[in-house]
């Protein structure tokens, strides 16, 4: 019997988790698989606790205190799992993100054409417009990957549908708790290309989940000083000490500290920059 752990976070999306469990639940896996999931709930205070057990008591649910965010809570759901057992498979999934009804299958169809030694990455569209590609695998010359029909090798990957392989567990393990919310699953990305592995995107659509836009708070300079300051370094901000650590890891010392000061003078002197996009679009008229 092969086995496959799913991997959720969640913090007060009770609805958007539910439908996301029911859709995981729904999948036909091929034949001799079994899948177990495990749901880090982040100090949820809407009852997503307590709804995921009553309608899905097979749910492990490990409890986190609220200041986990998705990639430290993603990596409490991995330790459990863990102990739990030695899957053959590691499923990241976010919790807003509904499956298609054979995603499973497909990735486990196409992490079996890698021989299990590749991360398939499943691509996501905008609700209801498989036109809009919101999520999946990225490379640094053409970004945001559209699935083709054929696997396709990514650099970048985005953690909201993630096969991960027993083997490639082995040798790349967790995803690294010293990221707080959302650079883990970029740097585990490059952690796997790093050990001589491949990240691969999956043929086809496997899932639907909306863009998650974020003001930019932080580099807006109608607001004061300490606000921008704070809403840079909370952790849905781009929190540039743990930006510091990951580009220092993959791109180099150099691009780590410039992006680290020009980050910082960003939020510090906004205004500069909106002359400077000022300027571009007056030499380009």
């Amino acid at each position: 019997m092969k086995t496959i752990a799913a991997l959720i976070t969640c913090f007060n999306r009770k609805e958007k988790t539910i439908l996301c469990l029911t859709n995981l639940f729904k999948q036909p896996l091929l034949n001799n698989f079994e899948l177990d999931v495990f749901l880090t709930d982040d100090g949820c205070t809407d009852g997503t606790a307590e709804a995921v057990g009553k309608m899905f008591p097979q749910v492990h649910i490990i409890k986190g205190d609220g200041n986990l965010f998705w990639n430290r809570g993603m990596y409490m759901a991995w330790q459990a799992a863990i102990k739990e057992k030695d899957y053959d498979f590691y499923l990241w999934l976010n919790d807003d993100t509904y499956l298609k009804p054979t995603a499973i299958k497909q990735l486990l169809l196409s992490s079996n054409e890698c021989l299990n030694k590749s991360v398939i990455i499943g691509s996501t569209s905008a609700i209801g417009n498989d036109k809009e590609i919101t999520y999946g695998g990225r490379t640094k010359t053409k970004g945001l990957l559209t699935p083709n029909g054929r696997l396709q090798p990514c650099e970048l990957i985005n953690g909201n549908i993630v096969l991960i392989p027993r083997y490639v567990y082995q040798q790349v393990g967790t995803n690294d708790p010293y990221f707080q919310h959302a650079i883990g699953d970029n740097d585990y990305g490059y952690r796997v290309i790093e050990a001589g592995l491949k990240n691969m995107v999956a043929p086809e659509i496997l899932g639907e989940c909306d863009l998650h836009e974020q003001p930019d708070t932080w580099r807006d300079s109608s607001k004061p000083l300490r606000v921008r300051w704070k809403a840079l370094r909370k952790p849905t901000g781009i929190q540039p000490e743990q930006f510091f650590i990951y580009e220092y890891r993959h791109y180099g010392l150099f691009i780590a500290i410039f992006h680290y000061i020009t980050t910082n003078l960003h939020a510090i002197c906004p205004w500069i920059w909106k002359i400077k996009k000022n300027e571009e679009k007056y030499f380009k008229s």
